[in-house]
């Protein structure tokens, strides 16, 4: 149980540098992103006003329904975020990877979520 422990520590010690750096405003909200083991959550969210824009997640219908927590589920919720930021008018972002490391099923949301028209 201490490895488990000391490995959220680890993380929330790299999220509150990472976002000391970061802040979602109006014209430029915050794409947050959180992976469990079996699931891929994001969010577009306006700091400013501490609301959530949008959000999409492997738990909706649809999305990564045979498995949430894989690379192809993640570019799913990416391509699904990309597609409502659009029709909510939204197309610059700041990427915020929440002491995740950039690779594996973060980095294939993020390349989705670009390929779907999203600037960060």
């Amino acid at each position: 149980m201490n490895n488990v422990l000391a490995r959220h520590a680890r993380r929330a010690r790299r999220k509150k540098g990472i976002r000391k750096g970061i802040l979602g405003v109006p014209g430029r909200p915050r794409l947050s992103v959180f992976r469990s083991s079996k699931h891929m959550y994001a969010q577009v969210i306006d700091d400013l006003t501490g609301r959530t824009l949008l959000s999409a997640s492997t738990t909706e219908k649809g999305v990564g329904d045979d498995n949430g927590g894989n690379i192809a589920a993640a570019a799913a919720v990416g391509t699904l975020l990309a597609e409502r930021a659009g029709k909510a008018g939204i197309s610059k972002v700041v990427f915020d990877r929440n002491g995740f490391r950039y690779h594996g099923r973060v980095k294939s949301l993020a390349d989705a979520a670009r390929k779907g028209g999203m600037e960060f």
